[in-house]
């Protein structure tokens, strides 16, 4: 059953931390995501913090600031003072809801201020959020696997499948980093349509992938899977995800068994996850054309068409090295949405786990790439592209058909809706260096 609507949503709600009542801000006091954070270039130990403003408040310092509310917010708070929010995580959407309203009672602007508590975000470093014991990534975005497909299987793009079941992939936690992360461009087997042999070498096909990233909270043990009714309690929040991928590696690799070594060498998560709370007043009608399957029954639930959906704008921006050194903004390649998801955050979890398998707090899954139903809406450059038939030409005269070394790709999103505030996800960023 999704979150309702409760005083933590009030769009009247201001702040004593004046940078979160301006109309632009990503942290309004309606959002309070969670990050994992400490002092730029201390050796202090990382710790839990809330996005406010331009400030992050710092659970770690919060003293006696909470006693006047309820057991378990304190206790939530001490849990997510930690340096990982799993155990924050696994306590459950009770705590995670009850620390979310002291916070938001300590933060309006009739509280008293305590600005001691508080970290400018600009002098701050963050980890990876939570200590992540598995990734999945999905497929969820019919117009991605589309045109995907089409550039493989011009007759037939969708495999038969698509439309029944949500496709997904185990992917790798352990080369998962936060935004600002850099890498070398990947090596490994190619082979083009015209040679008989494949080749090793660096990826010559380099992509960056717009998702969302799915953070779960209080898992479920083997053999007892999660019903999509109750999914989205099981689910802490939501983050933003580049799930780089190199294409040459993937098309000679992926047939039978998937993606392996074209998607394991990073992956980039945004420093926020945003609650699922937090987005109640964005959600949006889940909605499948009459002619396509309809879920099965236990993919199913009651609030699917009404409220399974969630509107939260998406985009993604390009930096080259040249843009850089002329002092020059990225650009915005493309803009989605995911609303356009084929399949809903709580019938991901639901299908993970009907066979019994076990999630874990702290346990990521990727949304695939969010694409809309229009060109410029697409998540990837082997869509913008074409697979790379259609080079792009950029602002300044560059030209891209996949990433150079020193592209840095910036993604953001947002949910916008009349007469409430903007809540934003921050942004993730990475950065392509030279194969090593």
């Amino acid at each position: 059953m999704s979150i309702q609507l409760n005083e933590t949503h009030d769009p009247s709600l201001t702040s004593w931390v004046a940078s979160a009542n301006t109309p632009d801000t990503d942290f309004p006091i309606q959002n309070l995501p969670f990050c994992v954070f400490r002092p730029r270039g201390s050796v202090q130990a990382f710790r839990g913090g809330v996005a406010i403003g331009d400030q992050i408040l710092d659970l770690a310092a919060l003293g006696d600031a909470l006693d006047g509310a309820g057991e378990m917010a304190r206790a939530a708070a001490a849990l997510g003072a930690r340096d990982s929010l799993n155990a924050l995580m696994a306590a459950g959407q009770g705590s995670w809801s009850a620390l979310r309203l002291a916070l938001s009672r300590l933060l309006r602007s009739d509280a008293a201020p305590r600005p001691r508590m508080l970290v400018p975000q600009s002098d701050a470093e963050y980890a990876v959020p939570a200590n992540i014991g598995d990734y999945t990534d999905f497929y969820t975005s019919i117009h991605h696997a589309t045109a995907v497909g089409r550039l493989f299987r011009p007759d037939n793009p969708l495999l038969p499948n698509y439309k029944w079941v949500p496709i997904g992939y185990h992917g790798r936690s352990s080369t998962i980093g936060v935004s600002g992360q850099s890498f070398p461009r990947p090596l490994g087997q190619v082979r083009s349509a015209s040679e008989a042999e494949p080749g090793f070498g660096p990826s010559r096909k380099m992509d960056y992938e717009l998702e969302v990233g799915i953070f779960v909270g209080s898992g479920n043990a083997q053999g007892e899977p999660i019903a999509a009714g109750r999914a989205e309690a099981s689910i802490f929040g939501l983050c933003l995800l580049n799930d780089w991928s190199a294409r040459d590696l993937q098309a000679w690799e992926y047939q039978p068994l998937g993606p392996f070594l074209s998607k394991n060498f990073a992956s980039t998560i945004s420093p926020w996850i945003v609650t699922l709370e937090a987005l109640a007043p964005y959600r949006a009608p889940w909605q499948r054309d009459a002619a396509d399957p309809q879920p099965l029954p236990y993919l199913d639930y009651a609030e699917l068409r009404g409220a399974g959906g969630l509107d939260i704008e998406l985009e993604v921006l390009l930096e080259t090295e040249a843009m850089r050194r002329d002092g020059l903004a990225p650009v915005r390649l493309s803009q989605s949405n995911f609303r356009h998801s084929y399949w809903t955050v709580a019938q991901l979890l639901a299908h993970h786990t009907v066979n019994g398998c076990a999630m874990r707090a702290g346990d990521l899954l990727g949304s695939g790439t969010q694409s809309g139903p229009q060109a410029e809406e697409a998540g990837s450059l082997l869509e913008l592209t074409v697979g790379g038939k259609q080079a792009l030409t950029l602002p300044n005269g560059e030209q891209r058909v996949f990433l150079e070394d020193g592209d840095r790709i910036v993604m953001r999103g947002w949910a916008a809706r009349a007469g409430h505030p903007r809540i934003g996800f921050g942004e993730v960023a990475g950065t392509l260096l030279p194969a090593r």
